[in-house]
């Protein structure tokens, strides 16, 4: 099976923590999110994964190439960067990794993870993989017959049709043929507001005669904003690790209490703090006389004499303050 994980975007709305890292290398509980995304894939299926391919801005530079050829590395698979230059869309971002678009495919997109204890049934022509919503009028939906199967994907109803949100999760056993219906897109010019999309090549694909079936994930998880990928960060730390906490180490906790849960990576120095509940602190991270609670704390970052909450810190941040809820970018400081 082949992997393909489209991360072109570059995350604005998660300024300015993007302005320095590519959104799918910020850390949530203590790992990339693609990291998190792809182990998770992998997870569900019982096939060996071949082949990951990230497509990716060419912006985003070597070091973030090489940071997800060993992330596929770790995992047993090759790694492949894909450019996607311009932003055209889903349909054109996964035809931008158009090698890899042969035999079973699995696709997800690197701001979702989510939480599911499915198994991918490879004997199934293509399964797009949903969440009960509220409101589904923000979302893509899935319409249902009979037999469970899809028989129609709706755009951002604004009336109800279904309450079954596409969260950006696929698979196909045919990857060629999706490589197809794609290319059919691009060749005709058919757009959605300007964008080539790939629920318009799944339309096409249903009625030709390919049988789709949905999967449900028990929870999703969105990485979108700042308030989100806290939030995720806190979901995915009770997911992982529950009641404990998981310490590097090489990590040194002097008079202080670590609530669970939380994570404390390696070289990470906690002195007369209160750390907890739901926290990451990263790799080199100095917390003395402090309280921290729900929040993300990157690699290298000193919090001083401060009550912080709902937070991100971005990387080599110097922060002495008192209470706040925070959103700072790599190397501030605020004393």
């Amino acid at each position: 099976m082949n992997i393909i994980i489209p991360m072109a975007g570059m995350g604005k709305r998660m300024r300015p923590h993007t302005l320095t890292t590519a959104k799918p290398l910020l850390p949530v509980a203590g790992k990339p999110i693609v990291q998190r995304l792809v182990e998770d894939i992998i997870a569900t299926s019982n096939e060996k994964v071949d082949e990951i391919a990230f497509i990716i801005s060419p912006a985003f530079g070597k070091d973030v190439e090489e940071h997800l050829c060993a992330v596929a590395a770790q995992l047993g698979a090759v790694g492949k960067i894909c450019y996607q230059e311009q932003p055209l869309g889903t349909a054109h971002a996964i035809l931008c990794a158009g090698d890899t678009l042969n035999g079973n495919v699995f696709i997800a997109f690197a701001d979702t993870l989510f939480k599911a204890t499915f198994s991918i049934d490879t004997q199934k022509e293509a399964i797009v993989w949903t969440q009960k919503v509220d409101d589904p009028r923000a979302f893509g939906v899935v319409q249902l017959n009979e037999v469970g199967q899809i028989e129609a994907f709706v755009e951002k109803p604004q009336e109800f049709v279904s309450d079954l949100a596409i969260i950006g999760v696929y698979y196909f056993r045919d990857g060629l043929q999706l490589k197809q219906q794609l290319q059919r897109l691009i060749d005709n010019d058919i757009k959605l507001k300007g964008e080539y999309q790939l629920t318009d090549a799944m339309e096409h694909m249903l009625k030709n005669g390919v049988k789709f079936y949905t999967g449900q994930v028990e929870e999703w998880l969105d990485c979108g904003n700042k308030d989100a990928t806290v939030y995720t960060n806190g979901r995915m730390l009770d997911i992982k690790y529950g009641t404990t906490n998981e310490i590097a180490g090489t990590a040194v906790v002097t008079n202080s209490v670590i609530i669970p849960p939380c994570y404390i990576g390696e070289g990470v120095h906690v002195t007369n703090s209160v750390i907890g509940p739901l926290v990451s602190l990263e790799k080199g991270v100095k917390v003395s006389d402090s309280r921290i609670t729900n929040s993300i704390v990157q690699a290298d970052t000193i919090v001083k004499n401060a009550c912080i909450d709902n937070s991100m810190l971005g990387k080599s941040v110097i922060y002495t303050k008192k209470a706040a809820e925070l959103s700072l970018g790599d190397f501030s400081t605020e004393q």
